[in-house]
């Protein structure tokens, strides 16, 4: 049975103590000018889509990824929403083609005080 909770991100802590997930990853090389035409289009789209298809936490509770009210926050994908996550390996080959790690962590529950929830993800305060 597939774990419920499953996220991506650098195995290592940026300068402000985060592990930066796929998404921020990938956007950070775009934001550096690293990615290829190819790359960007396809960065482009699919952030389109996933904007599209699951729920900004920040827009239902701004405070969601405030720093200072909830260290170390962080989102997990719930593995009930396969559709979401069909398509990070294209971000993970855009990782992989520039030499950035990237990590699957799994977990059978919460991994933290779970500050937002929706059928797609979690939003969690780590243990």
């Amino acid at each position: 049975m597939p774990v419920p909770f499953v996220r991506f991100q650098s195995p290592v802590a940026d300068d402000r103590g985060r592990f930066v997930g796929v998404f921020g990853l990938v956007n950070t090389l775009a934001r550096q000018g690293r990615l290829t035409a190819e790359q960007e289009l396809f960065r482009r789209a699919n952030n389109d889509w996933y904007d599209a298809a699951y729920r900004n936490p920040a827009a239902v509770d701004p405070s969601v990824y405030d720093a200072a009210v909830n260290p170390g926050v962080c989102a997990w994908f719930t593995t009930s929403a396969p559709h979401l996550l069909a398509r990070v390996g294209g971000y993970l080959d855009i990782l992989d083609a520039h030499g950035v790690p990237c990590v699957r962590l799994e977990s059978e529950a919460a991994p933290g005080r779970v500050i937002y929830e929706d059928e797609h993800q979690i939003v969690v305060v780590p243990h």
